[in-house]
């Protein structure tokens, strides 16, 4: 991943752990990786370490990650309302998605967690995942 989105700025013990989670793929990921599912292996213990590793491997950096807040709006074809109803968490820029690709930890979004610095253990499964969109 570019080094002003995913690298941590910081050096900490943690990255001297090895993790390994699963990697469940969906629609165009699916496609790239060549596989559904697959066991990863990666130094590190944070989501911000996955990415980087399993980026370094599959070039899907541009498919998932929004560098800028533009890149990961959309238009939408409905009014916002002003006041949103719960809890509506966003991560910072250079830390989200392009619209309609998303990660999960543990089937749970990751800006519901703590976006890319969300900790990792062994057996974790890790969802890549941007579906394939069809219209009438």
């Amino acid at each position: 991943m570019g080094a002003n989105r995913v690298t941590a700025t910081e050096t900490d013990s943690r990255s001297d752990a090895t993790t390994t989670v699963t990697v469940r793929c969906t629609g165009h990921v699916r496609d790239a990786v060549g596989s559904h599912e697959l066991t990863f292996t990666f130094d590190g213990t944070r989501l911000r370490d996955f990415l980087e590793a399993f980026f370094g491997e599959y070039s899907l950096e541009d498919m998932l990650i929004a560098e800028t807040e533009s890149e990961a709006t959309h238009s939408g074809w409905a009014p916002v309302p002003d006041d949103l109803p719960g809890t509506w968490r966003k991560n910072p820029e250079g830390e989200q998605t392009r619209p309609y690709a998303r990660v999960c930890v543990n089937g749970r979004f990751n800006e519901h967690l703590g976006g890319f610095e969300t900790e990792l253990t062994d057996g974790d499964r890790v969802a890549l995942i941007y579906p394939f969109m069809f219209c009438c």
